[in-house]
C-alpha cells in the first residue's frame, strides 16, 4: 500500500507540475493587469484578523460562536487606526457543514467590514497548527501558549484522502464563485504557510500525515485552477515564507516555484530585521508584479511596528500584521512558549498583537505611528 501511495503521489506531482496543458488552465495575471489593480488601491494595511472571542477559525465562523458585535466593534477600532484590510481564515469544514450559511456569514462579515472601509484578504487553506479540526465546540486556550488552538485546512484525514478532494474543489469554488465580483473584497489568499510541518508542536498526530509536502504540492496548483475557473475579479496569491534570495528563483523548493508562478500579486512573509525585509523586498520586485507582506511583526525576533512599517510606506508594499486585539489565540505569547508555557508570568514582551482586549494599545507609540503613516489623525 505504501509503495502504491508513493507511486501515485509522485505521479501526481509530475504531472500537475509539469505538464504545459495544466499551466496553460491556470494562467495568472499578466503583470500589467497586476500592476494596474494594484495601483488602483490606497497604500494596504492591516492585521490578521480573528476576533479576541476566537481560538481559531472555526470557532470565528460556526453558527454558535460568530460573533458580529465583537467584529463590528473590533473592526471600528481598525478603522480608527486608518487600516483599510484585514487578512481573514476561511475552512473548508465549514462549507461541508452548511454551506448557505456559512456563504451568509462571509456575506455579514463583508457588510461589517465595508461599513468601517475594510476590504478583506481571504485565505482558503492552511498548513499551520493542529492537524484534526473539528467542527462543534473548540477546546479552550491551553494556559501561557501561543496559538494553541488554531487548525489546519484541510486536515489530516482530508489531505491524505484523494476522495475528498472534491468537496475541496466544492469549497473552494463555492466560496469564491459566490463573491467572485464582489469589490468588498481584496484579494483571495490560497493557502497559508504550504510547507508548514508542526511535528514539534503536534508530534503524535502531523507524523500520521504520510508525505504531507508531496500532497500540498500536489494539490496547490489545483486550488489556483479552481479558484480562477470561477473567473474571480480579485487576485489569488499564496505567501512565500522564509525564502532564500540568495538563490535564484529557479533554485527554490518545488512549493516556492509553484507560490511564486501562480500568484497574480506576490505576497511574503516576514519575521525578521528590517534589513532582511527590505532585502526580500528588492528579490521579490524582480518578479514585476505587486508586493504585499502578509505577514510581519515579532517584537522580539526583530520584526517591530517602528522599523518595519516605514520601510513598506516607502516602498509602497502593503503591510499586514500578525495579530490584532489580545484574545483566545494568545499570539501575544511568543512561539517558544510551545517548550516553555507563560503560566506564572506574561512575557517581558509581547510577541504579536496590537491591543488590548478592551482595545486600548499595547504601546501608544505604535499606533501613533500607524495613524501617521495611514494619515490617520
Amino acid at each position: 500500500m505504501k509503495i502504491f501511495q508513493s507511486f501515485w503521489l509522485t505521479t501526481l506531482l509530475i504531472t500537475l507540475t509539469s505538464c504545459p496543458a495544466v499551466r496553460a488552465q491556470t494562467s495568472r495575471w499578466s503583470e500589467q493587469k497586476a500592476n494596474e489593480w494594484y495601483a488602483r488601491q490606497p497604500w494596504l494595511v492591516g492585521s490578521n484578523y480573528i476576533p479576541k472571542s476566537a481560538i481559531n477559525e472555526l470557532e470565528m465562523w460556526q453558527e454558535a460562536t460568530f460573533d458580529p458585535g465583537e467584529i463590528d466593534k473590533e473592526l471600528g477600532w481598525a478603522e480608527g487606526l486608518g487600516m483599510n484590510t484585514m487578512r481573514v481564515f476561511l475552512h473548508d469544514l465549514l462549507w461541508q457543514q452548511d454551506a448557505a450559511d456559512f456563504r451568509r456569514r462571509i456575506d455579514e462579515f463583508l457588510t461589517i467590514a465595508a461599513r468601517h472601509h475594510i476590504r478583506p484578504l481571504f485565505v482558503l487553506f492552511d498548513s499551520c497548527w493542529d492537524p484534526e479540526p473539528h467542527l462543534g465546540p473548540q477546546h479552550p486556550p491551553i494556559p501561557g501558549v501561543h496559538n494553541s488552538g488554531w487548525v489546519q485546512s484541510p486536515g489530516r484525514e482530508a489531505l491524505a484522502d484523494p476522495g475528498q478532494y472534491p468537496r475541496l474543489k466544492a469549497y473552494v469554488q463555492g466560496v469564491v464563485g459566490a463573491f467572485a465580483t464582489d469589490d468588498r473584497i481584496l484579494g483571495w489568499d490560497i493557502w497559508n504557510e504550504p510547507g508548514s510541518d508542526t511535528t514539534g508542536s503536534y508530534p503524535k498526530t502531523e507524523m500520521k500525515i504520510a508525505n504531507k509536502i508531496a500532497r500540498v504540492t500536489a494539490l496547490l496548483p489545483q486550488a489556483f485552477e479552481w479558484a480562477r475557473e470561477m473567473n474571480p475579479t480579485q487576485p489569488l496569491t499564496s505567501g512565500v515564507y522564509e525564502v532564500d534570495i540568495s538563490r535564484e528563483e529557479s533554485a527554490q523548493d518545488e512549493l516556492e516555484r509553484i507560490q511564486l508562478r501562480e500568484s497574480d500579486i506576490i505576497t511574503f512573509h516576514n519575521y525578521s530585521w528590517p534589513e532582511s525585509f527590505k532585502d526580500e523586498i528588492a528579490w521579490l520586485r524582480r518578479l514585476r508584479r505587486p508586493v504585499i507582506c502578509t505577514e510581519f511583526m515579532a517584537r522580539s525576533v526583530g520584526s517591530t511596528f517602528d522599523t518595519i512599517l516605514p520601510i513598506a510606506k516607502q516602498e509602497n508594499v502593503g503591510a499586514i500584521n500578525w495579530g490584532f486585539v489580545a484574545g483566545k489565540t494568545q499570539t501575544y505569547y511568543p512561539w517558544e512558549s510551545w517548550q516553555h508555557p507563560y503560566i506564572l508570568s506574561d512575557p517581558p514582551l509581547w510577541f504579536h498583537e496590537l491591543l488590548h482586549p478592551d482595545g486600548t494599545p499595547y504601546r501608544r507609540a505604535e499606533v501613533d505611528l500607524i495613524r501617521q503613516l495611514t494619515r490617520k489623525r
